[in-house]
């Protein structure tokens, strides 16, 4: 891969790491049904400031953080649509968000190709709050991740390209059910390798094995038994050998019980290597 860039089937080498400072948000009006229809809702959204960080322990193993350090829920005014009274308040909630601590183990390297395994423990720093105690900034469980991702990079002419597939079993608790979570990427540079071009498609499917319905608030993020397959295209700019700037859009191709409209996000990133 893309040692220029962070997470797939490479782990960091020793020393080395990818840090990012990033600013994500989706804001909806409307919502997936637990049939996959689309419902109108009150215009509601979530926004994380969050720093993700990856660091080489050894060349095999990798520690990876993802911190939202700020989390903002938010559920905007309702008004009239013929005297613009005020009917309902808006209201929102502030605080930190869930957190995931990761470590990424090199199981296999051979030529181009690279596996890994990636156990993650969710951490619950996010709250449920606001008047009708209807705001998340998490889902208020801890949960435990195994992931298997595999990479193989290549060359496209004068281009060296990679493509990444990654399956994943998310045990979940305090009722919330289980989850299988895949992907698929590629990416390739371009401008000199200045400019990174990703496409990845990603989704989860809920095993529905939870013993209560736990929040089925179709307008949070954190409901259970959500399920989406998501289209999401970025780039990634270096201004330098080290610094650079990213930005992506993730797009529900199709969805149940989450919100229905494009989750944006950008930041700066920074790539240590030894004498940077």
């Amino acid at each position: 891969m893309p040692a220029a860039l962070a997470g797939g089937g490479w782990p960091q080498p020793k020393g080395h790491g990818y840090f990012k400072l990033s600013q994500w948000w989706v804001i909806s009006d409307q919502h997936y049904t637990d049939t996959g229809l689309k419902d109108p809702n009150i215009t509601s959204g979530i926004f994380n400031t969050s720093l993700y960080a990856e660091y080489g322990l050894t060349n095999k193993l990798t520690g990876v953080v993802y911190f939202p350090f700020f989390s903002r829920a938010l559920i905007n005014n309702v008004r009239s649509a013929t005297t613009q009274e005020l009917i309902t308040p808006g209201d929102a909630i502030n605080s930190l968000g869930d957190t995931d601590i990761s470590l990424k183990y090199g199981i296999f390297a051979k030529n181009q190709l690279s596996v890994s395994l990636t156990g993650t423990l969710g951490v619950p720093l996010g709250i449920q709050g606001g008047i009708a105690n209807n705001l998340q900034t998490g889902d208020g469980e801890w949960n435990q991740m195994l992931q298997v991702d595999a990479g193989i990079s290549f060359p496209i002419g004068k281009i060296n390209a990679y493509a990444n597939a990654y399956g994943a079993f998310n045990n979940r608790t305090n009722g919330f059910s289980d989850e299988v979570r895949y992907g698929i990427e590629a990416g390739a540079p371009f401008l000199k390798d200045k400019l990174y071009v990703i496409m990845r498609l990603y989704g989860i499917t809920s095993l529905k094995n939870g013993t209560t319905a736990g929040m089925v608030n179709s307008t949070s993020i954190f409901a259970n038994n959500s399920e989406h397959l998501t289209f999401s295209p970025e780039l990634n700019y270096f201004v330098n050998k080290n610094w650079g700037l990213s930005a992506n859009a993730a797009i529900a191709l199709r969805g149940r019980i989450i919100f229905s409209a494009p989750a944006y996000s950008a930041g700066v990133f920074f790539r240590l290597t030894p004498n940077s």
